[in-house]
């Protein structure tokens, strides 16, 4: 019998990891020693923080980052087709939503190996109620284009799909560059439009504020260097 491939969560940041964390979901990420992981230096020092049952240094954690090309998936779902069972563990967050691991998940359908989502927080959900907007219908959209005019072009086009379908649009950034994104925002945005900011979700520094486009221009939050997720909604 194949293993089973845990989707691992992993904390938004900080080390409060048992205000978030089930303590269920400790305990069966403490019994794995096999992990597939986007950076192996911040999941070594994850599990370091959560426990483990074995030592550190007998714990395989191998690398799948955007990178990776798809043939050497296989290698990496190698263990879980033998009978050891493993875990797919994000940067932050649930694992597979803004990160390479939906390629993984994918092949280990294919190969039947059956694939456990662990409770844990999702930015981009939590984000999503706490904003007020609109929750029936939403579109997740990862990065947008770095670039200005492509990325103008992109907020215009998001901005319009709202509108026409009454559905939120969600997108973030890398965090040093969320000002640069918010100011654009505040440029290509019609002024009734709504956007609500969530920074550093489930951390004592947490920001959450939903207003027009009109009312951030005149109270513009510091969001450099802090994880946001960006939400837009137009009447």
């Amino acid at each position: 019998m194949p293993g089973v491939l845990y989707l691992v969560p992993a904390t938004l940041g900080g080390d409060a990891h048992d205000a978030v964390l089930p303590p269920e979901v400790q305990a069966q990420i403490r019994r794995l020693d096999c992990f597939i992981a986007e950076n192996p230096k911040t999941a070594r020092a994850f599990l370091k923080r959560i426990g483990t049952e074995h030592a550190m240094q007998s714990i395989a954690i191998e690398r799948l980052d955007h990178n990776t090309k798809a043939d050497a998936v296989d290698a990496l779902l190698a263990p879980l087709r033998s009978g050891r069972d493993a875990g797919l563990l994000s940067e932050a967050g649930c694992p597979a939503i803004a990160d390479p691991g939906a390629l993984l998940v994918r092949r280990a359908h294919a190969l039947g190996i059956r694939v456990v989502p662990l409770v844990g927080p999702s930015s981009v959900l939590l984000a999503l109620i706490a904003s007020g907007l609109e929750s029936q219908r939403f579109a997740f959209h990862g990065y947008l284009p770095v670039k200005a005019p492509a990325r103008d072009r992109a907020i215009r086009d998001l901005e319009l799909r709202s509108r026409r379908n009454r559905e939120t649009q969600i997108f973030i950034e890398t965090p040093y560059r969320n000002p640069q994104l918010l100011d654009a925002l505040l440029d290509a945005c019609r002024p009734d439009t709504l956007l609500c900011v969530a920074a550093e979700l489930t951390l004592s520094t947490e920001f959450v504020r939903t207003r027009r486009i009109a009312d951030w221009k005149t109270q513009i939050p510091d969001l450099k260097d802090r994880p946001s997720v960006f939400l837009l909604l137009a009447d």
